[in-house]
C-alpha cells in the first residue's frame, strides 16, 4: 500500500507587495519585481496573453533552463540590484536583493512563496533547520527570523555570499546561521556520521550542478540518496521536509512515492504542482513540482 493518498495537489503562490505575475502567454511571462517589470521565457505558458501590450524595463532573450545562454536586453536603466521583502508569519519580514542574473533569474525564486508560508509556522525558536541548495537564502532568512538555528548549504560561493548580504539587509547578520559552501551529498553524509539532526529540511536541487571541488550532481541519479540522507537527518521531533524540482521530466507522483518509501508510514506526504497566480485574474502558471512530508 502506498504511503500517501495518491491525490496530487496544487500549491499556489499569490501576488504580494514586491512581486506579481502580471501576465503570461506565448511562451513568455511578464513579472513585477518591486518597481521593475521584466519579461522572461516561460515554455509552460502555452496560452495567449490577456494584455494587448506588455511594458517592461527589460527582457531576457534566448536560451532556456536546459540549454543555458541568452542575455538581458533593457529598455530603461535598471540598478544592479534593488531591495525586496517578504512577510514572515509571526516574525515581521525578511529583505533580500533582486538582481538580473546571467541565468535569467532575478536573484530568488518567487514561486517558493507558498512553501515559505507553509514551513514558517513549523519553525519554532531553537529548532534546527537545514536548507540544502539554499541559493540566495530567502528560506534561510525566514528560518532565522522565526528563531531557528539554520544551516545553509550551497556549492556556489557567489550564492552563499549573496545569502549573507541578504541576511545583513534583513538585520539577521548576528542570527545563528552557518553559511557553508559545500557539496550537498558530501555535507549530508558527514552530518549523518556526526549524528546531527534537524526539525526541518528544505531540498531545492537543480537538474545538473557541480560542487565546489568539481563534484557532479545529476538529479535523476542522485535524488534517491539525497532523500535517504535527509530522512536520516530528521530528528524524532521533526516537523517537515520539503522537496521541490524544476525543469525535469519527472512527475510529482514519483517524488511522493520516493518520500513515502523513505518515511514508511510515519507522518503524511503530499505532492503536486507549484504555480503562481496572475495578478489580473485566476489563471495559474505552473512552474515546478513538489513533494513534502509533515509529522
Amino acid at each position: 500500500m502506498s504511503g500517501w493518498d495518491q491525490r496530487l495537489g496544487l500549491l499556489v503562490t499569490e501576488p504580494w507587495a514586491d512581486y506579481g505575475l502580471i501576465d503570461s502567454g506565448g511562451g513568455r511571462k511578464l513579472e513585477r519585481y518591486g518597481p521593475w517589470c521584466f519579461i522572461r521565457p516561460e515554455p509552460q505558458a502555452l496560452w495567449q496573453p490577456k494584455l494587448a501590450e506588455w511594458t517592461a524595463n527589460g527582457e531576457f532573450l534566448g536560451g532556456s533552463d536546459e540549454e543555458g545562454g541568452g542575455r538581458w536586453q533593457f529598455s530603461s536603466e535598471v540598478p544592479a540590484r534593488w531591495v525586496l521583502s517578504r512577510a514572515v508569519e509571526g516574525a515581521g519580514e525578511v529583505r533580500f536583493y533582486g538582481t538580473n542574473t546571467p541565468f535569467r533569474h532575478l536573484g530568488f525564486f518567487p514561486d517558493m512563496g507558498g512553501q515559505w508560508d507553509w514551513m514558517a509556522p513549523k519553525l519554532q525558536p531553537g529548532a534546527k533547520f537545514l536548507n540544502v541548495f539554499g541559493y540566495t537564502g530567502v528560506a534561510s532568512l525566514i528560518g532565522a527570523a522565526r528563531g531557528a538555528e539554520v544551516v545553509h548549504v550551497d556549492a556556489s560561493k557567489k550564492a552563499v555570499a549573496a545569502a549573507r548580504e541578504n541576511a545583513a539587509l534583513s538585520g539577521l547578520e548576528g542570527a545563528p546561521v552557518r553559511w557553508l559552501v559545500d557539496d550537498a551529498l558530501k555535507f549530508m553524509r558527514r552530518e549523518v556520521r556526526r549524528g546531527n539532526r534537524y526539525q526541518g529540511i528544505m531540498l531545492d536541487p537543480p537538474k545538473y550542478g557541480r560542487g565546489p571541488d568539481g563534484e557532479v550532481w545529476s538529479l535523476e541519479r542522485d535524488l534517491p540518496e539525497l532523500v535517504s540522507l535527509a530522512r536520516q537527518l530528521l530528528a524524532d521531533d521533526a516537523k517537515f521536509l520539503v522537496l521541490t524540482v524544476y525543469a525535469i521530466r519527472m512527475s510529482a507522483a514519483a517524488l511522493a512515492e520516493l518520500l513515502a518509501e523513505a518515511f514508511n508510514g510515519v507522518g503524511s506526504v503530499e505532492a503536486g504542482d507549484m504555480a503562481v497566480r496572475e495578478e489580473a485574474g485566476s489563471r495559474l502558471l505552473p512552474t515546478a513540482i513538489y513533494a513534502r512530508w509533515a509529522a
